[in-house]
């Protein structure tokens, strides 16, 4: 990640060092200039469990840091973007920061700018008109907006210039270092399945164990699922299938964490046999719970699609 913390610059503010106990929501404002990024930034703040709310006027702001910080309330995360699609509403925004500190609501601003000439580029290939240049002057909307916001700029926790990131890098850095841990964490799924019901839409990775031992064609173990424990040996304890976890924990273990790096929330691996009955619930069991005992810990689930279906 040493190429996204070259474009990430973070300030201590005065207002956040001068808070006497701990916030009882984590709440974050995102902003900054047009064809920054603010999107992509808001869908990472999702992966990472945020409450998020787009285009909220200014003067909502308060009401919303209030709202979510009433007892009871069961939402600990939230981001909200405002920005001069607002329009006149958004002139606002000073006075409604400084409500904010008057009452002393935790708070962080993030601030998303990038080069002018990225700008133009990104407004030119979306073809998408920029809000403060409805007569097309795409370079005198973007000078506008980045002296309507300096002032802003100067007040913001974080800064992130976007130039030279790609969305990969924007939202994996944000997870990462912006808005860290959470509901949002990395979760690995092992999805059982039977291939004569159709292989799952939402898998990302699959794999074929039809070729391990049956247990169907075995009486006393066929009315028994891969839940079962004589199953369960049946199945993962032959040579055959100790060499095939062998190579395919292997592999997981180098594509974990790729895909961490590139900022999916999670990762859905998809285990097949011919019903999804015995096989492939007992080697998605197996899984687990091998990866349980890794790093990803509480973050690893078991979903049996066809289970109830034999």
């Amino acid at each position: 990640m040493l190429r996204w913390h070259a474009f990430l610059l973070r300030r201590q503010s005065n207002r956040l060092l001068n808070m006497k106990s701990e916030p009882r929501i984590e709440f974050t404002i995102i902003t900054g200039l047009s064809g920054a990024g603010k999107s992509h930034a808001m869908a990472a703040f999702e992966d990472a469990g945020f409450f998020c709310i787009d285009n909220l006027p200014p003067q909502m702001i308060p009401a919303a840091a209030d709202l979510f910080s009433l007892e009871g309330s069961k939402v600990e995360r939230v981001a909200v973007v405002s920005d001069v699609r607002g329009g006149q509403y958004f002139e606002e925004i000073d006075s409604c920061l400084n409500e904010l500190d008057s009452k002393r609501i935790s708070y962080r601003l993030l601030y998303m700018e990038a080069s002018d000439e990225v700008l133009l580029r990104r407004f030119k290939e979306t073809r998408r008109p920029h809000p403060l240049a409805p007569a097309g002057d795409i370079p005198e909307g973007i000078r506008r907006e980045r002296e309507m916001l300096h002032a802003l700029k100067v007040r913001a926790d974080w800064v992130i210039d976007t130039s030279d990131l790609n969305i990969h890098e924007l939202r994996a850095g944000i997870v990462k270092d912006v808005a860290p841990g959470g509901a949002g964490e990395f979760i690995v799924t092992f999805l059982s399945f039977g291939f004569k019901y159709g292989p799952p839409l939402d898998a990302d990775l699959i794999f074929d164990l039809r070729f391990l031992p049956n247990p169907n064609y075995v009486p006393e173990l066929k009315p028994l699922s891969g839940l079962d424990m004589a199953v369960s040996h049946y199945v993962v304890r032959t040579n055959m299938a100790k060499e095939f976890f062998g190579k395919l924990t292997e592999l997981l273990d180098y594509l974990l964490p790729l895909y961490v790096a590139e900022g999916k929330s999670g990762l859905v691996v998809g285990v097949g046999c011919t019903g999804g009955r015995h096989r492939s619930v007992a080697s998605a069991e197996w899984l687990a719970n091998h990866y349980r005992g890794k790093k990803y810990e509480d973050n690893v689930v078991t979903r049996h699609r066809d289970l109830a279906k034999g």
